[in-house]
């Protein structure tokens, strides 16, 4: 199974800049241990020219790093934010969305969960369809038939869920275009 949630940073970066109009600089969180980290960071830097915006790319592996990455994105005045997808961040994602939070930087994030947890918005793959995918190709295979046979599934539904609650907090008005465009509101 393949959720192509990498592929997604030129489209989370569009859907920002819907939601944030008027940034100009936008910053990346990435994990710099991640090999997705730098081909993420250059499809989000032209994604970013495409937009007339600019990128700052600001790196953490740990707790103390977070800090020291929203303390440069403040320093820099970034208009936003997003996350890129990676383990050690989705487990921090309280922190980063605390210091979201305390910075007020509108958010973009890889996953749902964040959304969930109080971040603003997020487009990704929908996991309950990924996970049903899955089930069906367990079932295939527990009937005999062979894994190498089998073919990679992509994800085939991704999803835009925005946290009105938060959008509130942080001062914005997302269009109510933007808002039709979501799968989900939490409100």
């Amino acid at each position: 199974m393949s959720d192509f949630v990498n592929q997604l940073v030129a489209k989370r970066l569009d859907l920002l800049q819907q939601a944030v109009p008027g940034t100009a600089l936008i910053g990346l969180l990435v994990n710099p241990s991640n090999p997705n980290a730098e081909p993420d960071a250059k499809e989000a830097r032209a994604a970013v020219k495409a937009l007339g915006q600019k990128l700052l790319v600001v790196k953490a592996t740990s707790d103390r790093e977070l800090e020291a990455a929203f303390g440069a994105l403040a320093q820099e005045r970034a208009d936003a934010l997003t996350v890129n997808i990676d383990p050690f961040l989705f487990r921090a994602h309280d922190q980063i969305i605390s210091l979201a939070a305390r910075y007020g930087l509108p958010a973009i994030y890889p996953v749902r969960g964040f959304v969930d947890a109080g971040g603003l918005m997020s487009y990704s793959p929908d996991r309950s369809v990924s996970w049903h995918q899955a089930g069906l190709y367990a079932a295939r295979i527990l009937h005999g038939e062979k894994p190498a046979d089998l073919p990679v599934q992509r994800a085939n539904r991704v999803e835009l869920v925005i946290n009105i609650k938060t959008s509130k907090a942080l001062g914005l008005n997302i269009s109510a275009s933007t808002l039709a465009r979501a799968d989900e509101v939490i409100e």
